[in-house]
This record gives C-alpha cells, structure tokens and sequence, in this order.
C-alpha cells in the first residue's frame, strides 16, 4: 500500500476574508481575462482561488440553506462560465466576478458539461433530466435512456454528444441531443450495478465505467470494445466497487478514480478499503496513491478534480456542515506522494473549474447545508 505524506496548510478563508491582490486583467490567448474583482457579486453559490484555497473571494450573499451548486463549468466563450445552483442556473460573463439567474431546470443537481463556444449540456446523474444551453436559451431534451450516468461531448465535432445510460449503454446523438442512436456494446452483463460514466474531455471515445463489486471497464473506441480494470484490489481475484473517474485534461493517459477494496471493506478496518487511484495507461491499470485516513477523508462520492495543466496533480475535497467543521481541500502531488490541505468554513465544495488561461484560478461551487440548525 502506498503511504503518503501529509502538509496542512493554515488557511482561514472565509465568507469576508479579502482576496489577495489578483494580476492586471490582461486577455489570454482566447480572450479570457482573470477575473479583476476582489469580491464575488452573486447569490454565494461560487467564489474562486488564485492559491489553492488558502483564501477565498468573498461573496456579496450568503447562501441560504440547504443549497448544493453541483454543475460549475467555463466555456469557449471568452470570461463565461455557467454554474447549476440548486435548480436554478447561473452565468458569470466577467470570468466570475459577478453571477446572475436565467433559468430554472427540471432538476435539483444538474451537473454541467461544456461543449464548443457557449453551449453546455445540463444533466441530473440517476434521472431523466437533460437540457442543452446554448448562451441564455436552454432547450430541453429526451434522454434515450430512464437514468443518465454520464455525458461527454467532442471538441472535434459541435454537435455530436455521447451519452451513458443506467447500465453503461452509449448512446450518440450528431444534432445536439434532439435525436440518439445506440451504439457499442456493454460494458458489463445486464443486471450489473453501475456507478457513473466518465468521459475523456478531449475525445468521447475514451470512457471508464464503474461498476458494483465488477469495478470498472475501459473503452478507447466508442464502447465497441471494453477491457477490464485492474489493480482496484489488492488481493488477485479480489472485487472493487469502482465509484467515479476523472479523465486528466492535461493527459488522456491519466486516470483518477475513486473506489472499495471490498476484500479491505470488512467493519473496523483501518481504510474501510476506500481509496483514490490513478492509472497511467487510459484507466487500464490502476495502482492506489491516497487511502482513506483520518487526514484524509474519503467518501463514496468524493470530488475528483484533476489539473488542467499538470497530470500529476489532483484535487478532492471532504466537508461536512456537522459541528461547523467545514471543509478541507486537498491536493494530491503524484509525483511525491504528497497530499496539502487548506480549510474554509463552507459545508462542502460540490464543484470545482478551472480558469481556461490562468488555471492557477480555481472556481468553487459551494454548499449550505445547516441542516442542525432550527427556524
């Protein structure tokens, strides 16, 4: 078992805490600026980073609870980016300085995928809803299948969008989502638990499913073929359940999951048998770099937030509203083994982007839940 090493950063950001003076504005190659405010104008579903969460933008608002912001994403569209707070969606059109409603989903936790310029497709993991966003209109959509598990889309064609249904089945659609068609094979025999879909963000033919007690498959071309997961257990033979994967932007090669040992999983184990993984080969091989330890708290769906620039970083997060003990954002270095944290006193961190030019900025999809507190 892999043993890494932990550094805890004293943070203190919080809801007023004053951001650090940012850079000039200046545009990035495709017109991006950094955001230049020192404030967050919105309703405090999403603030934002330039030092890895030592300190946070404060927000105009404080969020009212219980409110989750599930689906956070920046887009082609020079300084938008899109967030799902709750049901309602949000734009920012200044790099996320100031956010503002313009539609309400048929769905409490859309998760957002970006597609080419200003579209963007909304979609509830485990349900129905689905909706393309092109700018300000958003057009619903029929998913082909009663429960999404995933959504990719391809940089190389604007219109073309794949999509995983409740037993990992692909499907296409070539005009945007208003018509699908199957394709591929499954992944696993009918009747196999599957956990979510992950899509390569370069190329929608490279996919990881996890599954209940079988793991994860793998596919490069499209869901026609699928090789097995390895590496998800210690103990040859031994069964995974193989949570939620996160294709490396930076290099399809790397893939980082989140899983049980279920040989580990007995009660009282240190571990409990959850870790995070990575593979070097696709998500073919996967070889355990964080266990699940009092410093480092995992959960079955932990957020997995890989580097835009770096392969070998990865950030995940563990809050809790419980006691007001906030939450931790961590950032694992593969290179060392070596996992930072910083802390800030929000319930939890549901979403994570990244600046498209400055990637040093990170923008935040808070939570509020307060649930132990009375009217």
């Amino acid at each position: 078992m892999k043993r890494i090493r932990t550094a805890v950063i004293t943070a203190v950001a919080a809801f007023a805490l004053a951001q650090p003076s940012l850079p000039a504005a200046a545009a990035g190659k495709d017109g991006w600026t950094p955001p230049a405010c020192n404030r967050v104008t919105g309703d405090g579903a999403v603030t934002f980073t330039t030092d890895d969460g030592r300190t946070l933008a404060p927000t105009s608002s404080t969020l009212q609870h219980t409110g989750y912001t599930h689906g956070l994403v920046a887009l082609e569209t020079a300084d938008t980016l899109l967030a799902t707070h709750n049901s309602t969606l949000q734009i920012s059109s200044d790099a996320g300085c100031t956010w503002t409603p313009f539609a309400t989903l048929g769905a409490g936790s859309s998760r957002l995928t970006a597609a080419r310029g200003d579209r963007a497709y909304a979609w509830e993991p485990n349900g129905r809803h689905l909706a393309r966003v092109d700018g300000r209109t958003v057009t619903a959509l029929t998913p082909p299948t009663t429960a999404i598990n995933g959504l990719g889309t391809d940089p190389a064609r604007p219109d073309h969008v794949r999509l995983a249904g409740k037993d990992g089945r692909l499907y296409d659609s070539t005009d945007a989502g208003a018509t699908w068609q199957r394709t591929g094979t499954l992944a696993f025999p009918r009747g196999t638990g599957i956990y979510s879909v992950a899509f390569d963000p370069a190329d929608p033919d490279h996919a990881v499913v996890g599954a209940m007690v079988r793991g994860g498959a793998v596919t490069t071309d499209g869901g026609v073929t699928w090789s097995p997961v390895t590496g998800l257990s210690g103990t040859a033979g031994g069964s995974a359940n193989l949570f939620r994967a996160a294709v490396s932007p930076a290099d399809p090669s790397v893939v980082y999951a989140l899983g049980i040992d279920l040989v580990e999983a007995a009660p009282g184990a240190a571990t409990e048998g959850r870790h995070l993984y990575r593979s070097a080969d696709g998500g073919r091989t996967f070889a355990r770099v964080v266990d699940d330890s009092g410093e480092t708290k995992l959960t079955n769906s932990t957020l997995l937030a890989p580097s835009p620039v770096d392969a070998n970083v990865l950030y995940f997060e563990f809050g809790t509203w419980f006691q007001g003990a906030g939450t931790d954002l961590f950032r694992l270095d593969a290179t060392t083994g070596t996992v930072t944290k910083t802390h800030n006193r929000y319930d939890g961190i549901s979403a994570i982007a990244f600046h498209p030019t400055r990637p040093n900025v990170m923008y935040l999809g808070i939570e509020e839940v307060r649930v132990d507190e009375r009217p």
